[in-house]
């Protein structure tokens, strides 16, 4: 009788769960690249979830939150995203977020553009107003951020960077505490 050597029974295993284990992760790429929609388009009368204003009606940067479930909200200014995204009570899933590249677009009249706005960068400060006053002027380089800020005033932070009181919607109005 002659025998014929094969592997052990544990290599094989070893073999199938590698086997197993690429495939997954490859299939799990491919799933989270088509999972993730992208920015809608804005129309001439597409209205800000906080207020009913209508962004296009206002300067400076615009951006889009994007639901798992439910319609997506849409903001006549960067501050607004921030201050729904800050909140401790914030409990829906986001897909997405996206902002605009003011680099990119007119500052008075700003169209697409759209940017991941975890990705991008924030000037914060500046003389530049937006639909409620002071924005976050958004940038897809930090180069850009940097030279609008050299002209405009103001300090480039990263997304993770802003802050809840630095995204109040308040305008600074003043307060009776003492209650």
């Amino acid at each position: 009788m002659k025998r014929t050597l094969q592997p052990p029974l544990s290599a094989l295993r070893r073999r199938a769960r590698t086997a197993l284990f690429a495939t997954a992760i490859v299939l799990a790429g491919c799933q989270g690249a088509a999972s993730t929609p992208g920015p809608i388009e804005l129309t001439r009368d597409t209205p800000c979830s906080l207020d009913g204003m209508t962004v296009a009606d206002f300067p400076g940067p615009k951006a889009q939150i994007l639901y798992d479930k439910g319609a997506p909200d849409v903001f006549c200014d960067t501050i607004e995203l921030f201050s729904i995204v800050l909140r401790p009570e914030q409990q829906r899933h986001m897909r997405a977020m996206y902002v605009q590249d003011m680099a990119k677009t007119d500052w008075n009249t700003p169209q697409g553009h759209w940017i991941d706005a975890r990705t991008a960068f924030y000037v914060v400060g500046s003389k530049a107003r937006g639909s409620m006053g002071a924005t976050f002027a958004s940038f897809a380089t930090q180069a850009d951020a940097d030279a609008f800020a050299t002209h405009q005033g103001g300090k480039v932070y990263k997304f993770n960077e802003i802050t809840p009181p630095m995204a109040q919607l308040d305008g600074g109005v003043l307060k009776d505490h003492q209650m």
